[in-house]
This record gives C-alpha cells, structure tokens and sequence, in this order.
C-alpha cells in the first residue's frame, strides 16, 4: 500500500515555492560563459525554456492542442509543448475547480475510504463527448479502497459523481467477486488507467500492491464495468508484490500493447523504478524481454511483506535512480538525475510518431519534493522502447556519423534492482574503431541512420542514438539508450 503518498501534499506547497523561485534555473544561462564541454554557448533565446509543476502520478490525455496531466491529491496541469507546464490544481479542498464541494460529492467515497484525499485519477473521453474521471481513495496503511467515476462536459471541469462501481477491504465480507476479500489475491483498486483497444473496446487496468494489477471491460456508452466481471482478469502481482501505476499503450509500429509498471516505494528512499511488458492482446499474456510471462510474477508468501526479491528480475527495466556526474578540471562537477521516477503515463502521436513517457520524479538531496518530467522513447530492433536519457526539449531524431557519436560518454546502467541507490555514472569513450573503452570495455555499431548496438562487459544492448538538450551543461549534446535481452537499461551522455 502507499503508505506514504499521505506526504506529498504536505510537500506542495513548498514544492510550489521552490519551483516559483527556480522556474528558469536549468534553462538560462550566460551568454558569454563558455559550456563545460567546451562547445560555443547558445544565445539565451535559442536554450530551451522549462516551467515545472507538480502533478504526483501524471496520466496524460491530449485534448485539442494541449496536454493535460491529472494525478493524486487532485493536482492538474496542461501544456501545449511538454516543457511548459501551467498548474491547474494542487490538493484536494472545497475550492478546486476539478471537483467542486468534493468532501459532499465524494463523501461516500471518503468514508468507506477512511481518508480525506484521493489517490492516482485518470481521465478519459467517451463516445458521447464528455469526459469522465476515474477517481479512487485508499485508506493508505491497508487496501481498503472504493473507485469510482465522475463526468464534466470540458476536460478542466467541474466534474459532477456518477458514484463508485470498485470496493476492496472489506474484511471477512464478500468482495466484489463474490468471495471473502483476500489482500494476497485480490486488488487494492486504485491507480486506474483507461484505453481503447484496436477494435474499439474501452478497459481499465488497475490495482496497486495487494493481490496485483488487474483489468476490466468497460461499456463506453456509460462509463461503467460490463456487468458480471468481478474485479476481472490478473495480469501481474499478488502476495503484496510492490508493483502500481499500470499504464496500457497500444503501438502500431511495432502491433504489441505495451504495460509500463512501477516496482518498489514511491518515497525517495523507496527504490521506485519503472518497468515495460508487451503483449498482442490488450489482457494479456504479458511477457517481458526474456519471455517470462508475468501472470506468473508474484512475491513470496514465504518472505517477509513487500517482498521485493522475488520480483525484481522480471519486467524490462528502463529507468530507476540515477545522477549522471561530468567532471571537468577547469570547474565543478555538472550534475543531473532522477530518485524513485515513476507512476508514469504515455503518448503516441499518430502524426509525428514521436512517443513520449510521462512521470513524476524526485531528485537527489532534494527530499520529497517532485515534479513531472517528459522524456522521448524510440523503438529499438527488438521492439522494445528505450527512454532517452535527457528530458525532451523539443529534439526529434536525425541521421547521424561516426564522427558525431565518437568521444567521452558518461555512462549509466541501471541494472534490474529495486533500491534506495543512486546509479552514479562511469567515464568511458566511444572509439573511431568501434571499440568501447574506460570504466566498461566493449564494441559499439552504428546501425543505419541512428540506431546502435553495443557490446558492454560481454553483455549485447540494442538501442538509439540521438542528439539532446543536457540541462547541466546548457548544451546540446549526443546520446545514446539502448536494451539488453535481459531488459536491463544502459544510457550514455557526451562528456
């Protein structure tokens, strides 16, 4: 259970504050001071500009030409480029615009609930042109949960309750499937996500801890569960496993659905990393790189509770906690990187084929405090996405050369732990004879106009390079992010 989303709220206003003060912090700088990596300095008006929010497990919808984000605690924004974000709403009171008098519309909710916030909501368009959110609230130190749905004609509200169609923990009484409720094997229904099929079909896939991640039919004409489902089909987890935040996204480059997880604890000692499973069917099976179908992932009833051993091998890792560390003789360390990212959300935009992944991160020695963050993702030979190291910053993929990938990387491998450990990068170089040297040793190819295979420690990893906005240096710099068969991650960033 996510026993301690209970301190985000108490963390947004000073969020908030910190933000206010350092809204261009990362994307100015001077005009005459050389970049660490000795390139010449962009003008201020040609570095990418950034204003942060603070949207605690982000799901994304596109409506027009703006993107919205709505996550716990009731908190909103919206961009219309994915770097500028404009707060909408930061906690759950009487006054936020979401859901107007939400104590008296949601009380049913609250008291079942045995709180007074509400967890990860997300918001989808039906058939009939409105909008409906799926809201859920959780007591916090047990799944005792109900979920359910409001409608509002404009996606920024006010969103008006239909009422709650999911209930867990109720203890030694009938759950929703008839039997009496088991928090090893059955859900905590929280963190729903909603999605057409490719034949039309509306689901949700939800759950979070407990008895694992399940999903559900759902009538497009009314919002609502088909009937006669129960809390529907398992997918992953059980026992308590430490897996939330299923997001479901269909891709037709490559015809798989794919489900991004998060593994481990949210807070910034939790370990939280975010993981990626494919399928040819919206409900399964699903199977991660090494083929291992994740119906079967669980914890270990024999363990202790949040059994976190049991699990971590499974799934393709694509990022967890990490600081890239460029040292430089002339001046101080540059440093960049993420502490427990997750809980994420993505897009495919049909006309560009551009696909992002959207998620909230902390930071290192920053706390609690967190902030929505976008990164590209690109398909590698595998079909398997590979995130980009850096956030997006408007950059498309392009053709490159041998010349403009050779030189200093810093490296990251994010390996297939769940932990409190910051993944801190290595030195290591690209060289003119494919050769990899430095901290790690092996081979690296080019393989047409941007993709790259790399031998690293005797290990094959298959992925992207691509030019990218590195906020530390206030330059623009090469990269590369790239998968091995055991769905571990590596990124590199130009020294």
């Amino acid at each position: 259970m996510k026993t301690k989303k209970v301190m985000i709220s108490m963390s947004i206003l000073v969020v908030l504050f910190v933000t206010t003060f350092s809204i261009f912090y990362f994307s100015k700088g001077s005009l005459t001071e050389p970049t660490a990596n000795g390139q010449t300095p962009l003008k201020e008006e040609e570095m990418p500009r950034f204003r942060e929010a603070s949207v605690h497990d982000p799901s994304v919808i596109k409506v027009d030409d703006t993107f919205y984000v709505f996550g716990s605690h009731l908190a909103a924004a919206k961009s219309t480029d994915l770097l500028n974000w404009q707060q909408i709403s930061t906690s759950v009171n009487e006054t936020n615009p979401l859901i107007p008098n939400v104590f008296e519309q949601l009380a049913e909710t609250f008291e079942w609930a045995q709180t007074k916030t509400l967890w990860a909501p997300d918001v989808v368009q039906l058939e009939d042109g409105r909008f409906y959110m799926y809201y859920n609230a959780c007591e916090g130190s047990s799944p005792r949960s109900a979920l359910g749905v409001a409608v509002a004609d404009h996606i920024e509200g006010p969103y008006q309750d239909l009422g709650i169609f999911l209930k867990s923990g109720m203890w030694g009484e009938p759950s929703e499937n008839g039997q009496i409720y088991d928090p090893r094997v059955h859900p905590n229904v929280v963190d729903p996500h909603t999605f057409f099929d490719e034949d039309g079909q509306l689901w949700m896939v939800y759950g979070s801890y407990s008895g694992g991640i399940f999903i559900l039919r759902i009538d497009p004409k009314t919002g609502f569960p088909f009937p006669d489902q129960g809390y529907g089909k398992r997918l992953i987890g059980g026992n308590h496993s430490r897996i939330e935040g299923a997001y479901i996204l269909f891709n037709p480059q490559t015809n798989y659905y794919y489900m991004y997880l998060s593994f481990g604890g949210l807070d910034a000692v939790g370990g939280y990393n975010i993981r990626v499973v494919r399928s040819k069917n919206p409900d399964g099976p699903y199977l991660d790189a090494e083929e291992n179908e994740m119906v079967n992932v669980k914890s270990n009833p024999s363990k202790p509770l949040f059994d976190d051993v049991t699990i971590k091998p499974f799934g393709v890792k694509l990022m967890g906690n990490f600081e890239f560390i460029k040292r430089y003789e002339d001046g101080p360390a540059r440093r960049n990187g993420y502490v427990s990212p997750g809980h994420n959300s993505a897009y495919y935009d049909k006309e560009t084929g551009q696909s992002f992944i959207i998620f909230h991160t902390r930071f290192p020695r920053r706390g609690e405090q967190h902030q929505i963050r976008v990164h590209q993702m690109f398909m590698n030979s595998q079909g398997w996405p590979v995130v980009t190291p850096h956030r997006y910053a408007g950059e498309t993929i392009s053709k490159v050369t041998t010349s403009m990938v050779v030189g200093d990387y810093q490296l990251i491998n994010h390996g297939k732990d769940i932990s409190a450990e910051i993944k801190n990068s290595v030195l290591v170089t690209l060289n003119k004879n494919q050769t990899i040297s430095g901290e790690v040793t092996g081979t690296w190819s080019l393989k047409g106009d941007f993709m790259v295979e790399l031998t690293v420690d005797g290990k094959i990893y298959d992925g992207v390079f691509h030019k990218q906005w590195d906020e530390s240096l206030k330059s623009y710099v090469m990269t590369f992010s790239a998968l091995s068969n055991e769905g571990i991650s590596i990124w590199g960033s130009q020294q």
